[in-house]
């Protein structure tokens, strides 16, 4: 009798999941990411540290933002790295909803996870889900509100969607005031929805109240020695240009000299270059000069002898944003002045903030730029509250070129969630029970938003439940009072673009999630030792 070896088709060291193993990878992986954020759901939600290892070692952030706990926390399983993309996708389309769209994907895999246990195949499911999606996406398009015929209407619309999404985050206690302030920069920006034009400084010292909006723009920098420090009327060339080789770098030769008076011919000869680099520039019939890169000590001397105003190594972000803003070019090379266009602005002055001095560009070419200068006691609070005004910069942005809006504090989910109840009911086959799992899955984000306020979810989303069902469909969580109320009454509204942003991405992150039925970890490739080099 011949006995047959099994063929082995991956390499030793390739692993393979299949089938049913493959899935609960999956599911776990999922499922822990979305119990990792879903704390730091709601107004109430609870902040995470997190502390870095490797070159920033030590470095602490303390953030209840979705997207930044999960780009910062490593994640092996797949499904979790689909998770964390899936957020991080969020947060550049629309800029909010990031913890919210992670927990619901992770919820929707947890009733996945059942129904697979009770036989349901994957695709039933998929086919139930996408049904469900279809009927929640309608549902809540009907309960969105268009105010934008009427200015004063929409700006309160934009105002409450401003304090509803700051009120989970750090800014929460000066809400009202960063509300008017992210409005006002978004108002400025003129439904052009250019977030460049809006600058974030972040000073240490003072209070989170001492922040404030400049109608101007701010580079925190400062003029070079013996140069003026304020100019009218100023013509600004911005380059991105080396200005530090009046010092001797040959890199990668030697030079060899007899005498030091040959090393004295060589700098002599850097000093030229770079005074006839400087003639060029001054050519160009500026008053200020910005660079990208250093200014050493003898071209800033030049610039100081022709009155210009120079500053050196402006951050990369700064420039293009100053670019944008004074509608110049950034040039690298000078032979041609002609074809270089200039920045323009009524005027650069020095102005304190703190014990800080930055320059204030005012009356700069587009009008709309902004600059918003956030005052805080620690590294962390400032950093949080970039990330807390960014998000609602973000949602006004979209708000203002999509102007639709719905209610907030689990009334969109549970509007959603009823209609998708009701179309189940009348559905025949197993896809009415991936539906109803759907519906669950949109209603344990209000659940998870009471438990984080310390309430007792179980009672205020059967009453919630209750209300919807009988039509009163504004009706959401009171976080304050931990009762059911009427959104509408409250002002607490929310961007639609957000809500359908949510309900998509999550729907189709999970379906890609719960179609996977194997998983293959290639063999990591043999590092071969060169014997031919010494």
């Amino acid at each position: 009798m011949v006995s047959l070896n099994p063929v082995q088709i991956l390499k030793n060291e390739a692993e393979e999941e299949k089938a049913e193993t493959a899935r609960l990878s999956n599911f776990v992986g999922a499922i822990a990411i979305g119990d990792l954020v879903k704390s730091t759901l709601g107004s109430k939600g609870m902040d995470k540290i997190l502390i870095s290892s490797g070159r920033d070692r030590g470095q602490i952030q303390v953030t209840n933002d979705g997207a930044t706990i999960l780009k910062s926390v490593g994640v092996d399983n797949p499904a979790a790295k689909i998770l964390v993309d899936m957020s991080r996708v969020q947060d550049d389309e629309v800029g909010d909803g990031t913890t919210s769209v992670t927990v619901l994907a992770a919820e929707l895999l947890r009733g996945a996870e059942l129904l697979i246990g009770q036989k349901i195949h994957p695709q039933t499911i998929i086919a139930g889900w996408r049904n469900a999606a279809a009927v929640a996406r309608e549902a809540l398009s009907k309960v969105a509100v268009d105010n934008s015929a009427d200015p004063e209407r929409f700006k309160e619309d934009l105002l409450n969607i401003a304090r509803t999404t700051l009120s989970s985050k750090i800014l929460s206690q000066h809400k009202e005031y960063f509300s008017k302030l992210a409005v006002d920069a978004v108002l400025r920006l003129k439904g052009s929805g250019n977030l460049s034009a809006i600058q974030i400084i972040k000073k240490r010292g003072g209070t989170l109240g001492d922040s404030f909006l400049d109608e101007g723009f701010l580079l925190d920098k400062k003029p070079g020695m013996h140069q003026p420090q304020k100019i009218t009327d100023a013509k600004i060339l911005i380059a991105n240009t080396p200005m530090d080789t009046d010092k001797i770098k040959v890199f990668g030769s030697r030079v060899r000299v007899d005498s030091m008076a040959k090393i004295a011919e060589l700098e002599l000869a850097e000093k030229e270059k770079m005074k006839d680099k400087v003639e060029k520039i001054l050519k160009h019939g500026c008053n200020v000069f910005i660079n990208r890169q250093l200014i050493y000590n003898y071209p800033e001397q030049l610039f100081a002898d022709a009155g210009v105003m120079a500053i050196e190594h402006a951050d990369f972000d700064g420039i293009e944003r100053l670019s944008l803003v004074t509608g110049g070019e950034i040039a690298s090379t000078f032979d041609d002045p002609e074809s270089v266009k200039l920045g323009k602005c009524n005027a650069i002055e020095q102005v304190m903030i703190g014990e800080d001095t930055i320059l204030r560009f005012s009356g700069v070419a587009l009008g709309e730029a902004c600059s918003i200068v956030i005052r805080g006691a620690t590294q962390q609070i400032l950093d949080e509250a970039e990330r807390s005004l960014h998000d609602a910069l973000c949602v006004l942005t979209s708000t203002v070129r999509e102007s639709r809006i719905v209610y907030g504090g689990g009334c969109s989910e549970m509007v959603m969630a009823c209609a998708v109840m009701k179309v189940a009911a009348s559905t025949p086959g197993k896809e009415a029970v991936a539906m109803e799992s759907f519906a669950k899955a949109l209603q344990q984000l209000p659940t998870y938003i009471a438990d984080n306020g310390g309430y007792d979810s179980a009672q205020l989303v059967s009453e919630l439940r209750a209300a919807h069902n009988s039509g009163a469909f504004t009706m959401g969580l009171n976080m304050d009072k931990g009762e059911i109320a009427c959104m509408k009454k409250m002002g607490i509204t929310e961007s639609w673009v957000v809500k359908r942003q949510v309900l998509l991405s999550a729907a189709e992150a999970a379906e890609m999630i719960l179609r996977v039925d194997d998983i293959l970890k290639a063999a990591p490739r043999k590092r071969v030792p060169d014997h031919g080099r010494c």
